[in-house]
């Protein structure tokens, strides 16, 4: 960012920009730096968009992953309707038949 801003004010040296884009890439977003060149518009989206692919994106996937497959673990007793059931159980803790 410091070589497509070329020393513009925010990103006048390259520790700065490199705090910009820690800032802009953990979409933390201060707002107290930003680029005012069309390149380094185009630039900011790039590693914005990279942010939330990298950070938001996989954390939805894995989500819905954990929620899946704990619907496809709870089991049910079919003869008393039971649902407190452990994972590893054979046998309804309730009424004693064996589970499917």
């Amino acid at each position: 960012m410091f070589m497509v801003e070329g020393g513009r004010p925010g990103f006048e040296t390259i520790p700065q920009s490199i705090y910009w884009a820690v800032v802009t890439v953990t979409t933390v977003g201060y707002g107290d730096v930003s680029p005012i060149t069309p390149m380094g518009k185009f630039f900011a989206v790039i590693l914005m968009l990279a942010g939330y692919s990298i950070i938001a994106v996989p954390t939805g996937i894995v989500t819905a992953e954990m929620r899946n497959k704990r619907q496809n673990l709870e089991k049910i007793c079919d003869q008393c309707g039971n649902e407190d059931i452990d994972d590893d159980a054979r046998y309804c803790k309730q009424c004693g038949k064996k589970l499917a």
